[in-house]
């Protein structure tokens, strides 16, 4: 009798494209090896003559195609696409990175072993293995090209013959070896700033020495100093710099007031924070015989105290911008310059560069001129005084107020029409204690006097903006031929229109609450994204749709390339009204008084990478901001361990969920180890995890009770439980 055939039972039938398929993404994951068809069939498990025959023509078709490489006769590898490539290092939790490259369409994946030393934010030569089907581009780092830093913030921990450093940020996920004559006194639970000394090729930690120490961790000024630290920032100026700002004269000759207009008898004022010293704006407002108003924009006129190339100029133009954390002001210039020659304060003579425009009743302008002036405010307002004059209609400077007021309100409907987007987010504030304690939470938000202050300087910088960009005959450099001139260099702040694809998660997301987004064009977006931010004010979700809602916008840059401000609905805008704590509206009034000179357009190619450098420092000022914020808001809650808050759902990830308490807006981890329920899996398309046995899942938006397990100072991060309230 003859002998069965044995059946393998896990054979599969196989197409000739499937087929095709497995192949590259086996030898995607052996992207350096070499196989022949035996090999393969080897690894995909197939044992039948038949499909072994397919695997052998299909790798030679394969190879036709370019996709494979047959390295010698019946071996082939998989056709290498990447080759080398430069790039910048993205890391992630979990240790992997992503080299993010101009000369690459994706992101490059390298696992931890691949990374050879490369951390966070390096630019990085990386050898890119090839790109199988469905498969993202996968590299080792040869060679660190440029580090992105080489100090580092975070706390000792010493004994007898050596220390370690933890690093306060992710940046650095190794802890750094210090020996202990490397230490500069630093005691066991020092904050300090270290720095990489050297790091051997085959030891997982660098080897590092103490250049700073800031003090006991959790002591408030040693925790602020280490932020700003960590973000490269100074907390305090060389003593050159402090010496040249104390070497300015603040006396105002006679022969300065004669090259400029004189406004000191026109009723003025400022309007700013209950904190603030650094007053860089006021307004003026007077009647014409013609019933028009006649409304100036004084702007402190920083350039004249601040010569290019001086020791304060490279200063500034280094910092370039003032930082804002929680406690206090680290200011672009030196206090002298900041908070007396150029602040504009109530009853002194002051130096300004103003815009100043006619306009009529319905705040039409009938007539602007920008020059250099000199004022004398009458009266320094906080915003809260001002809203009670706005409120009330009594007050000093009431008439003053209440028609800037009335102009304002005018101004800000006519710019929603146009396009603009009605972004406010709820600033987080705190009460501190004399050693900078949180005692409670509190949250800012803009009222009319604020929009008053922001219309008048949005109409300057718009202006401004347009005076120089805007080519003679008032055509924009796209209207005009090729034949005639076109707007000068200049400095603009432009925001790109929302990518496609992040506008149209968004979209999505936004429907499971109910709401809807048009997309059809640029004005239907901005409409149906200002009545989205109106339908949510006062609900649960008002936080995380505004916040979802600037994610999926684009970022707010500087740039000699004009394209607009699309968040403004304005075809130029630039930032000319706060050169006290931005050096950008410095090289504005630099290129106004040359172009107002009649001199000849400056070259692009000098402004461009000052342009750069200025938003770079912007994001790293906003970066330490948060920090600080989120330090505080840790610290807040560290004495409240086991407490059970209500909160909002603020984000879905593989290793959890995120929640924002609603009534202190504090925001932690609610790890998916804590979810002992069930075992959950991530649903990114619908932001939510999902129980595989239960189907019970948690929603981005969704409303639970967590108890506070763990805050933790050093990492800045609170740790949740859940709660059934």
């Amino acid at each position: 009798m003859p002998k069965k055939k044995k059946i393998n039972k896990n054979t599969k039938s196989h197409t000739k494209e499937s087929l095709a398929s497995d192949i590259i993404g086996m030898l995607s994951n052996h992207p350096n090896k070499t196989f022949n068809y035996k090999q393969v069939a080897r690894q995909l498990q197939i044992r039948d003559s038949e499909t072994k025959k397919m695997i052998s023509t299909g790798l030679h078709e394969l190879s036709e195609k370019d996709e494979l490489e047959e390295v010698y006769t019946g071996k082939y590898k998989l056709k290498t696409q990447g080759g080398y490539v430069i790039g910048k290092v993205d890391m992630n939790r979990n240790g992997t990175a992503s080299i993010v490259s101009e000369d690459f369409p994706d992101e490059i994946f390298v696992n931890e072993r691949n990374l050879n030393h490369a951390l966070n934010g390096d630019i990085v030569k990386v050898y890119c293995y090839a790109i199988g089907r469905r498969k993202l581009a996968e590299g080792e780092v040869v060679e660190i090209l440029k580090r992105s830093r080489d100090t580092f913030v975070g706390t000792v921990q010493v004994s007898q013959n050596f220390a370690f450093l933890t690093a306060d940020a992710r940046i650095l996920p190794y802890d750094l070896f210090i020996p202990i004559k490397n230490l500069k006194g630093a005691r066991d639970g020092d904050k300090v700033i270290a720095r990489i000394t050297e790091w051997p090729k085959n030891a997982k930690n660098p080897v590092g020495a103490v250049l700073e120490v800031l003090g006991q961790k959790g002591v408030h000024e040693t925790e602020m100093h280490a932020i700003l630290a960590e973000y490269g920032l100074p907390y305090a100026f060389p003593e050159d710099v402090e010496q040249s700002a104390e070497a300015i004269a603040e006396e105002i000759t006679g022969e300065e007031i004669k090259k400029r207009k004189d406004f000191r008898k026109v009723t003025t004022f400022t309007i700013d924070p209950a904190d603030a010293k650094d007053f860089d704006d006021a307004l003026s407002l007077r009647k014409l015989e013609n019933g028009n108003w006649e409304v100036g924009i004084h702007i402190a006129d920083v350039t004249h105290y601040i010569q290019p190339k001086s020791v304060l100029d490279h200063e500034a133009y280094d910092r370039g911008t003032s930082v804002y954390l929680v406690d206090r002001v680290v200011p672009m210039l030196p206090e002298r310059l900041s908070n007396k020659v150029c602040s504009l304060r109530p009853d002194e003579d002051k130096l300004c560069y103003s815009a100043v425009f006619e306009m009529d009743e319905k705040a039409n302008v009938k007539a602007e001129w920008f020059g250099k002036t000199i004022i004398r405010s009458d009266r320094r307002f906080s915003y809260e005084q001002a809203q009670q004059v706005i409120d009330t209609g009594e007050g000093d400077l009431s008439s003053e107020i209440l028609k800037l007021h009335n102009l304002a309100l005018i101004m800000r409907d006519e710019r929603f029409r146009h396009g603009a987007i009605g972004f406010e987010k709820t600033e987080v504030k705190f009460n501190l204690d004399k050693e900078g304690k949180p005692l409670g939470v509190f949250f800012k938000e803009m009222g009319s006097a604020n929009h008053l202050i922001e219309e008048f300087m949005l109409l300057a910088n718009k202006r401004v903006a347009e005076f120089i960009g805007k080519a003679p005959g008032g055509k924009s450099d796209e209207e005009n031929s090729p034949g005639k001139k076109k707007g000068k260099t200049f400095v603009y702040r432009i925001h790109d229109r929302p990518k496609a694809d992040r506008l149209e998660i968004f979209s999505r997301f936004v429907t499971k609450f109910g709401y809807t987004i048009k997309t059809t064009s640029s004005k239907a977006i901005s409409s149906s994204l200002n009545k989205l931010l109106v339908q949510v004010r006062g609900k649960a979700e008002q936080d995380l749709i505004e916040t979802l809602a600037i994610r999926s916008m684009a970022k707010a840059v500087y740039s000699t390339k004009n394209i607009g401000h699309y968040g403004l609905g304005f075809d130029y805008y630039s930032h000319f009204t706060s050169p006290i704590r931005r050096y950008p509206d410095m090289m504005v009034h630099r290129l106004l008084s040359h172009y107002l000179d009649k001199g000849e357009s400056k070259s692009p190619g000098k402004y461009e990478p000052m342009c750069e450098h200025a938003s770079e420092r912007e994001q790293v000022a906003v970066d330490a901001e948060r920090a600080s914020i989120k330090y505080k808001q840790v610290e807040f809650m560290s004495d409240k361990i086991g407490q059970v808050f209500k909160g909002v759902i603020s984000g879905v990830t593989e290793w959890g969920l995120y929640v924002e308490i609603i009534e202190n807006k504090c925001e932690g981890l609610l790890h998916i180890r804590n979810l002992e329920d069930d075992f959950y899996e991530l649903d990114e398309e619908n932001y939510r995890l999902t129980g595989r046995r239960s189907r019970k899942s948690f929603q981005l938006g969704d409303t639970i009770f967590v108890e506070i397990a763990r805050a933790n100072l050093e990492k800045k991060q609170l740790d949740f439980a859940l709660s059934e309230a």
